[in-house]
């Protein structure tokens, strides 16, 4: 495939691209950047996520920055000389001056131009914070396959969490210029929209292509097709209300699931949408005017938008709200708001309907009943608690220990939700209130919640503080790591398999892919991850010199496990004997991870003629309830060490573990 400036899938073969008429070139050659290099002694390549028409993206971790993710995206164009890089890094640097100001919760924090040299060739890289969550443009063809769209309150919710972001940048004159469903990411961590790939750097890609290597050729204008308002693509002038006709195009996407221009009537530039959705007089008025086709028409900021969205409450300023970023990985619990929008009162309403009382009265000292909101609190009333004293104070203890642990409040209460609706599924999405009638559930909610905080005091300070945060990323950064002592993947999904399992026995068997408690799987792998990194859990087996056999023993405590590796050479027959009882289960595997000898197996003797050379892995787990003692002894004829062997790479089949999550 070919790739445009703004990525764009193209067939190969394609000099235009189809979506935005812009001209092609075809992909760099080469190949890209393999996994586990590091870069500037910096940066650790986790893997490609991305590839565009001039370089490929990929997910680091910044290890002089407590190992913070990152991405990494690549200018490299089909002619790649140092005169080229040297004049690209030229512009690149007046656009990463802008850049460098942009200093938002909801933009990705720009952190430095890098030019560097790997293996005799010059690369230039943009370094930005890496955004976990899915673009607008991938939610909205979820829910069209499944034959919906996006509702009139969720973009109005949009429209009120981007438009502070717009107001922000543009009191700093920069434009985006690039607005689209495709260039904003819903953040996994605190379900904001994030606003990326500002339209400049594209803009020097392009002037880049143009001037170096498609001489005589116009420098493409930025915007896409339908999105951009007609000036912005005749010209390429552009100003704020530029971005606030691309963000009313984007709205218009995603209430109707149509392309732009299915809905613009292109003898006229009018919008033709109203057949397609129903909304408020009030939206669409908002809209009308967002989308009007001259541009002195339009709202000229982002606040007059605001204001019409709120016409009775004024929107705070964008220099007040914002606040500097933080580098905490879990978000700060939420704080009680002061203010109240028409709009916010009503989505927030509509919200406690749907998702129920729990959040209310499972956080807050002094909880509300969830379909009672006032929009005008005063600061002087005190509300009165509508529990007992005997239940206010245990869920003040609940909140204390959640608080001690360090578990997001937003998680914490998702996480128990779904352990009480499957212990009671009859309940299952029922609304409970602070009523007498729900008392006795309240009762085995809090209980649920007592157990499960108890359960949780076992793991890490670290550990706990991820949960909500961990990503497929995760794995890969998890996988380089242990490979790095001969160890894989799978070796280590074992050890936190025993200890989620041994704590969460009623989840075995159980399907757990994006639910509340896969986090959890993730802190007990996370924690095994950091017992072998530090000995505590792995062991290296030597044989010394002229024998043939060694012994390891040990004691694992329930739901314990350990990793042993040893170097052995193809054709060697092995033989191996664990003597524990039934409940340690023993797993081998071959050092390029494509055989599996056994698997979490109670057979505790195994020989076979080694099919290769490397380090071998035999992992022993305990599912016993009580500290178990084991011997594992290991037998190969005229073993041959292999001290100086590199690790082999996993196969990628491997890196899903096992139980489903």
């Amino acid at each position: 495939m070919i790739y445009c400036s703004k990525g764009h899938q193209n067939s190969v073969g394609s000099r235009f691209c189809l979506q935005c008429g812009e001209q092609l070139v075809a992909p760099p050659m080469g190949t890209s950047i393999q996994p586990g290099i590091t870069l500037d002694n910096r940066y650790l390549i986790i893997r490609q996520i991305g590839q565009g028409g001039f370089g490929r993206t990929y997910l680091a971790e910044d290890i002089n920055r407590f190992r913070e993710a990152c991405v990494l995206k690549e200018f490299s164009p089909q002619v790649q000389t140092a005169y080229v890089v040297q004049k690209a890094e030229e512009l690149f640097q007046r656009e990463a001056s802008v850049l460098y100001q942009l200093q938002h919760p909801q933009i990705p924090r720009f952190r430095e131009l890098l030019h560097t040299n790997l293996d005799g060739k010059e690369y230039l890289f943009l370094v930005q914070d890496y955004i976990e969550g899915k673009t607008y443009s991938y939610l909205l063809n979820t829910r069209l396959q499944q034959g919906s769209r996006f509702t009139e309150m969720e973009v109005c919710l949009i429209l009120e969490q981007i438009l502070p972001v717009l107001e922000y940048i543009h009191s700093l004159g920069v434009i985006h210029r690039d607005i689209s469903p495709d260039n904003i990411i819903l953040r996994t961590a605190d379900q904001l929209p994030v606003l990326i790939d500002f339209g400049g750097v594209k803009q020097v890609v392009a002037t880049v292509a143009s001037q170096y290597y498609q001489q005589g050729t116009v420098p493409t204008l930025l915007g896409k097709i339908g999105y951009a308002p007609p000036e912005q693509m005749q010209t390429g002038l552009v100003s704020p209300h530029s971005d606030l006709y691309a963000l009313g195009v984007t709205v218009l996407v995603l209430l109707t699931g149509k392309p732009p221009q299915e809905l613009l009537d292109t003898y006229n530039l009018s919008w033709q949408w109203r057949q397609e959705v129903s909304v408020s007089p009030l939206l669409g008025q908002v809209l009308d005017k967002m989308l009007a086709p001259v541009s002195s028409d339009r709202y000229q900021s982002a606040r007059q938008v605001l204001l019409a969205l709120n016409p009775h409450q004024p929107p705070k300023s964008a220099t007040v709200a914002i606040s500097p970023p933080t580098h905490h990985p879990t978000p700060p619990d939420p704080q009680p708001q002061s203010w109240w929008t028409p709009v916010k009162v009503f989505l927030v309403t509509l919200a406690l309907v749907g998702v129920g009382g729990l959040v209310w009265w499972a956080v807050s000292k002094k909880p509300q009943k969830p379909v009672v909101i006032n929009p005008a609190p005063t600061s002087t009333s005190t509300p009165l608690s509508p529990y007992s004293p005997a239940e206010q104070q245990r869920k003040e203890k609940l909140e204390t220990h959640r608080r001690e642990l360090g578990i997001n409040a937003k998680f914490y209460v998702d996480l128990v939700n779904q352990i009480f609706w499957q212990q009671n599924p009859s309940v299952k999405g029922r609304n409970l209130t602070n009523s007498q009638e729900d008392e006795s559930l309240r009762v085995v909610w809090d209980q649920t919640a007592s157990e499960l905080l108890d359960k949780l005091s076992v793991l890490s300070v670290e550990s706990l503080h991820q949960m909500g945060n961990y990503t497929t990323a995760t794995r890969a950064r998890w996988k380089a790591k242990v490979n790095k002592v001969y160890v894989g993947s799978r070796s280590l999904y074992d050890l936190g398999n025993a200890a989620f399992y041994y704590t969460f026995p009623d989840q075995r068997d159980k399907d757990l892919e994006n639910q509340p408690l896969q986090q959890v799987w993730y802190a007990f792998v996370n924690d095994r991850l950091n017992a072998i990194l530090s000995g505590s859990a792995w062991e290296r087996i030597v044989f010394a010199q002229n024998a043939i056999r060694k012994t390891v023993s040990g004691t694992l405590q329930p739901g314990g496990g350990k990793v042993f590796i040893a170097g052995m050479a193809k054709d060697q027959d092995m033989e191996v004997k664990l003597v524990a009882p039934a409940q340690v289960l023993l797993s081998i595997y071959s050092p390029s991870g494509k055989i599996t000898f056994l698997a979490d197996s109670p057979e505790h003797n195994y020989s076979t003629e080694l099919p290769e050379d490397g380090f071998y892995e035999f992992v022993v787990v305990s599912n016993a309830s009580t500290p178990v003692d084991y011997q594992l002894s290991l037998s190969a004829l005229s073993p041959k060490p292999l001290p100086t062997q590199t690790p082999t790479p996993e196969p990628t089949p491997t890196e899903t573990p096992t139980g489903g999550v």
